[in-house]
């Protein structure tokens, strides 16, 4: 069999999801500290404010994973903004059964979409952590007399023409298309700009588009042939921001960022939060605790690679983390 590789990849992602638990295989920032979901809880519910507080508003995650980002957050704003809490409609997009169980463990009051688009009308705060890496890519390779794509077969790559691109590149120059990251883009800022309300993503990738090849595969926690044993391990390539960021300023929306996540999560209060619990804490507790914080935002480790950008209504004040 053949296929075109976006189509490797959604298979092989859809079947991997359905049979694995992915947390055994890599760690997400949730997992890593509590203060992450809380801070995003926190974040939704300023955001939530800055609109004019309105009831009901929809709440909703896509790519849960565990539930724990979810978790956290819901119980910091059930004690910091118990109104919001009140207001909130609770909302995750997921397609795993496996992951969904697990998430219902945790969030037993939430209702459960496939996709984005299914959410029910409204004003919306979407979160959404590691998500965009997995929607699959194609990818081009720029040759002397011009571009072809990249296809499977057979757990190799093979080549077709692809005389549409017209893109400028040296020869070898690979670039990478996410068709469903770019149509999300440009449907949820339709959304946002009719209905209000703001997206925040965190992924990893460059700010600025570029050429290079950054599809990848994780299997039992190491890196992997992404193309060897289809469905085994989990899939991803960088988020390319720009282009991200562009669909949805061409549907409507505002955008900030994209600002590191290191960052990020200092402007909102991330090493203050951690101190906070680290206090009174048994030394090898607290130590964790902000060996888990610096993790998250020093520039060598998740802090720089990892980003943040959020997707508004036009009418919206700047969100908070993305002032200056």
């Amino acid at each position: 069999m053949i296929e075109r590789l976006d189509h490797f990849m959604a298979r092989a992602n859809a079947a991997y999801y359905a049979a694995h638990d992915p947390f055994t295989d890599f760690t997400t920032a949730p997992e890593i500290s509590q203060v992450f979901g809380e801070l995003l809880g926190l974040w939704a519910a300023d955001t939530w404010r800055s609109l004019g507080g309105p009831n009901p508003v929809i709440l909703a995650e896509a790519g849960p994973g565990r539930g724990t980002m979810m978790a956290d957050a819901l119980r910091a704003i059930a004690f910091a903004a118990p109104d919001f809490s009140a207001a909130l409609r609770l909302h995750l997009i997921e397609q795993s059964p496996a992951l969904r169980a697990r998430q219902k463990a945790l969030l037993p009051r939430a209702t459960w979409h496939d996709r984005i688009d299914q959410l029910p009308p409204g004003p919306l705060l979407l979160l959404a952590n590691e998500f965009l890496d997995a929607l699959p890519i194609r990818q081009f390779i720029r040759h002397p007399s011009g571009w072809s794509e990249r296809w499977v077969q057979d757990g190799s790559f093979v080549h077709r023409p692809a005389p549409a691109r017209t893109e400028p590149g040296s020869p070898g120059d690979i670039i990478e298309i996410r068709e469903p990251a770019l149509t999300l883009a440009d449907r949820l800022a339709r959304r946002l700009h009719a209905s209000g309300g703001a997206a925040l993503f965190l992924d990893y990738g460059p700010e600025h588009s570029g050429p290079g090849d950054s599809f990848q595969a994780l299997r039992d926690g190491r890196p992997a042939d992404p193309l060897a044993a289809s469905g085994e391990a989990d899939l991803t390539a960088h988020v390319d921001f720009q282009a991200f960021a562009e669909a949805a300023r061409m549907a409507g929306a505002t955008i900030h960022g994209p600002v590191p996540q290191g960052v990020f999560l200092a402007r909102l209060g991330l090493f203050q939060r951690t101190d906070r619990l680290a206090r009174n804490r048994p030394i090898r507790e607290a130590a964790a605790l902000l060996e888990a914080a610096r993790r998250l935002a020093e520039p060598d480790r998740m802090g720089r690679l990892f980003k943040a950008l959020a997707l508004c209504a036009s009418s919206n004040p700047v969100p908070a983390g993305f002032d200056t």
